[in-house]
């Protein structure tokens, strides 16, 4: 593809930013080279006071671009992954790594996309709406900068920069997730010498587990038990059993109604063997919808097809930052950004993608 001196720009912002080692909670090296960036274009960006509970080193960076507007443009500070040894590479129509790294196009692509985007906006002088951008922390991991991010009660809507759909797919449902704990407390004997005296964790949970239905619950439920841990040694009835898992759903009912399920099946098992049960769930992130009839809807729509894509609506099965503003009351849809193999050594995104979702920015935001 030719490559404009606007592209080549927006090159160069998301070489400099993948080049950055930010992971899950250490973000704030990238937190700094925003707040320059958007300084150095004459606007007042800012850095949220990082929560006592936090365990991250740098709060939300936000910036209002005239009264803040109605809505936000929004991505992630954090790479899963480090990226501290990425090499690089462009080929004809996309940007990789050479294998050794992940490239950290999720989601340094989604943060380029907007910088670049307000940049071209200012310099050129564009007449701009009134909006607000946020570059959160902890997606990755906790979806914690999102859940706890401060914006004005005037934004109505928001557009994250975050899909690993191409440019044109846009995330206007998904799902919410539960994640539980269950701590079984049975009793410690020697195995050997008096195993009857004992109660063995173990074995309540590998009953309770077997009772409990996994995988695909239905065409829109999941659930799973991905942590088990127990036991102290093998010559001793394991005396604690250790299990995490979580349940997953469109509907906020059904997330709850198997939860309560999962929890009565383990109480069951513990109780008739004499155990004791430490059972919690909490929400992790809750589902959202986004209709046809929403404002949201119809503005990404008209400024898709505006840059030549045709808008094309998706439900995901993961959770994003569109699920904590959606949460917030804030409606949002989560626009693919082409982030080809995300989390992997063969991570890619092909130039084109790149170049379309800074486009799809610099539309959202230009009058």
């Amino acid at each position: 593809m030719e490559i404009t001196m606007t592209d080549r720009r927006l090159l160069e912002i998301f070489f400099e930013l993948i080049k950055i080692d930010a992971t899950s909670g250490k973000e704030k090296p990238v937190a700094d080279y925003i707040i320059a960036f958007l300084n150095n274009l004459g606007l007042n960006a800012t850095v949220e006071n990082i929560d006592p509970d936090s365990t991250g080193q740098s709060g939300n960076v936000i910036c209002s671009v005239g009264n803040g507007g109605s809505f936000v443009l929004l991505s992630h500070m954090d790479t899963a992954r480090s990226t501290s040894e990425v090499k690089p590479t462009i080929t004809d129509d996309r940007i990789l790594s050479d294998g050794k790294t992940v490239l950290g196009v999720d989601n340094r692509a989604g943060i380029s996309s907007i910088l670049c985007a307000v940049e071209k906006a200012i310099k050129q002088k564009t007449m701009l709406n009134d909006f607000t951008i946020a570059f959160t922390t902890q997606e990755e991991t906790t979806m914690y900068g999102s859940r706890n991010l401060k914006l004005s009660d005037k934004i109505k809507m928001g557009f994250v920069f975050d899909s690993h759909e191409r440019p044109g797919n846009f995330v206007n449902g998904s799902i919410g997730a539960v994640g539980f704990t269950a701590r079984i407390i049975g009793k410690a004997s020697h195995s050997g010498l008096a195993p009857e005296k004992g109660i063995d964790s173990i074995k309540i949970a590998s009953g309770a587990i077997a009772e409990i239905k996994l995988g695909r619950i239905d065409d829109e439920t999941t659930a799973n038990i991905g942590i088990i841990k127990g036991g102290s040694a093998v010559n001793v009835v394991p005396e604690e059993t250790f299990i995490e898992g979580e349940v997953r759903s469109m509907k906020t009912e059904k997330v709850i109604e198997l939860a309560e399920q999962i929890k009565k099946i383990f109480e069951k098992h513990t109780s008739n063997a004499g155990g004791k049960l430490e059972f919690n769930y909490q929400w992790d992130f809750k589902p959202y919808k986004v209709t046809p009839e929403d404002e949201v809807f119809k503005k990404i729509s008209s400024v898709i097809s505006k840059v030549g894509l045709i808008p094309t609506p998706k439900i995901s099965r993961g959770g994003s930052d569109a699920n904590s503003l959606n949460e917030k009351g804030i409606k949002t849809v989560n626009l693919g950004i082409g982030a080809e193999n995300p989390h992997s050594n063969e991570e890619y995104i092909l130039l084109e993608d790149l170049q379309k979702s800074s486009e799809i920015a610099y539309e959202l935001i230009k009058k």
